[in-house]
């Protein structure tokens, strides 16, 4: 609504309708006709004021339509229709595909490996990291060499290395956290045993590689390698607690990048590498992928608390049971103190997760917990809508609102 409002008050708000489709101008003249005239706001891109905007953007608006449509509309705007934005619908024909192409690659000889390494890939999980890195791939070719720019074959390689390498965390995972379920079925530890499990993991993780090594690129290897690097260490910062309170937060958010948003990043960064992207927007697609796993983890965080596991598909109050302290706990202790003794002794004494869990009832834990997942949200829109509006940069933007709005 401000955005119309500016329009208006530039006076630009009757050159604009006439270049419009013709629903779009009866939108703008419904908002024209209900708006507050009173009401006078600053350019939603420069940050000067609308007598200072009407001289300075008017000619800019004039001459550029891309400019118009990206920079005066807000990203709920209907420029692109949200049929042809939906990240579902634009990435449906690659995902399809997808789990049936990982499994070929984990065909071997000895079956009953390629059993339990397959168990996963059955198609039923969100598949949200190949959904963000091949939006990102065609966010980034659009911008850098024009709307027809289709994905390279090896851009839709990264997507599957991605989800390979986060399922092949998961059977490990499962492992370490003694998981009964996973993704509403039987989890993987539980259906073969902890040895199968890592060393399905283990092979996943190493099939991976193999399709990385064929890519070719010396840097995306390099790119993609940190990201493994970075998942081992985040393991073994979770393994540890913080003594110093002041610690544990920055520690926390450390561990949350290597553990989960690393990939994210990598990957994304991987995708504008292949397609010859410049270094500001390979820089871009780091960052916005980096945002992006942040906030789902910080929610992940949250849906602990708040969900239950038919909901989750898997145990929920998992984290307290395993001893670690997520956002939620560690800002409930700013209130409770008593919590530090829990959080060192990892909550293993008889009683401590019941503890826990109303103390955080008792504060605004979880609201504070989701205030920085939309923090991180915020920045990864701030971030993409550095690239030429497209469809995929579109979806893009829904997809990073959707990681803190989810239930599961």
């Amino acid at each position: 609504m401000a955005t119309f409002m500016w329009l208006q008050n530039v006076g630009l708000l009757r050159q604009i309708r006439l270049s419009l489709p013709r629903n779009l101008r009866l939108c703008l003249k419904k908002i024209n006709s209900t708006s507050d005239k009173s009401i006078s706001t600053t350019c939603c891109r420069c940050g000067l004021s609308s007598t200072v905007a009407s001289s300075n953007c008017k000619g800019r608006l004039r001459t550029n339509n891309r400019y118009l449509y990206s920079r005066c509309f807000s990203t709920n705007s209907n420029v692109f229709p949200k049929e042809t934005c939906s990240p579902e619908k634009l990435t449906q024909d690659e995902l399809a595909s997808l789990h049936g192409n990982i499994c070929k690659e984990l065909i071997t000889e000895r079956r009953s490996l390629q059993e339990v390494a397959q168990y996963y890939f059955d198609g039923k999980g969100k598949a949200f990291r190949p959904m963000l890195v091949l939006l990102t791939a065609g966010a980034c070719n659009s911008h850098t060499h024009g709307a027809n720019r289709q994905l390279l074959d090896t851009q839709r390689q990264i997507a599957m290395i991605a989800e390979m390498i986060h399922t092949a965390s998961l059977m490990h995972d499962d492992v370490i956290d003694n998981a009964d379920t996973r993704r509403n079925k039987t989890a993987i530890n539980e259906k073969w045993g902890q040895k199968k499990s890592i060393l399905a993991g283990d092979f996943v993780l190493s099939v991976s590689s193999k399709v990385l090594a064929r890519i070719g690129n010396e840097e995306v290897v390099l790119i993609l390698s940190q990201v493994i690097d970075d998942l081992v260490r985040g393991e073994f910062m979770q393994l540890g607690s913080k003594e110093d309170e002041n610690e544990r937060f920055s520690h926390y958010l450390k561990k949350t990048f290597m553990k989960t948003a690393s990939l994210m990043a990598h990957s994304c960064q991987a995708v504008a590498v292949l397609g010859k992207c410049s270094d500001e927007v390979c820089q871009i697609a780091f960052e916005y992928g980096r945002n992006v796993g942040m906030a789902f983890q910080l929610i992940d965080d949250v849906l602990d608390f708040v969900s239950s596991d038919s909901e989750m598909g898997k145990p929920t109050s998992a984290d307290l049971k395993l001893g670690l302290a997520t956002g939620p706990v560690l800002f409930a202790a700013e209130k409770f103190p008593e919590l530090d003794a829990l959080i060192m002794r990892r909550f293993s004494e008889p009683g401590d997760v019941e503890r826990a869990r109303e103390a955080v009832a008792k504060t605004d834990g979880i609201e504070q917990t989701r205030y920085i997942a939309n923090k991180y949200s915020q920045e990864a829109k701030r971030q993409i809508s550095q690239l030429t509006p497209s469809p995929a940069s579109q979806a893009l933007t829904e997809l990073s609102q959707r990681v803190i709005t989810r239930l599961k």
